[in-house]
């Protein structure tokens, strides 16, 4: 029973853990204001031009090579995890940044 006061804050802590253990991964939505959305769903992703493909995941990173059809197919994209928030997306030629977006509305 004297353990009793202590069992709500080790509660709140392991759970406050568990949920950061899995904020921290590429998989999400990402938007950047000019060249709109995609999805990474681990090794699956929906490119802003809307095509589907495979790439190669990591927890932090994911790189793929555009697909025939989209702007700049054959050219291999880059991406790094910077926080849970932002990704650096390089495509050869340059960087930028886009940040984790919301669920679409349809």
């Amino acid at each position: 029973m004297t353990l009793r006061p202590f069992a709500i804050p080790l509660a709140l802590a392991a759970t406050l853990a568990a949920n950061t253990a899995f904020a921290d991964v590429i998989d999400g939505a990402w938007c950047h204001d000019k060249h709109g959305r995609m999805v990474i769903a681990g090794p699956s992703i929906v490119t802003p031009a809307g095509s589907r493909t495979q790439g190669d995941y990591t927890r932090h990173s994911f790189s793929y090579v555009v697909p025939s059809g989209d702007p700049g197919a054959g050219g291999t994209i880059q991406m790094m995890l910077l926080n849970e928030e932002t990704v650096r997306v390089h495509d050869g030629g340059g960087e930028e940044t886009w940040h984790r977006c919301g669920p679409s509305i349809s």
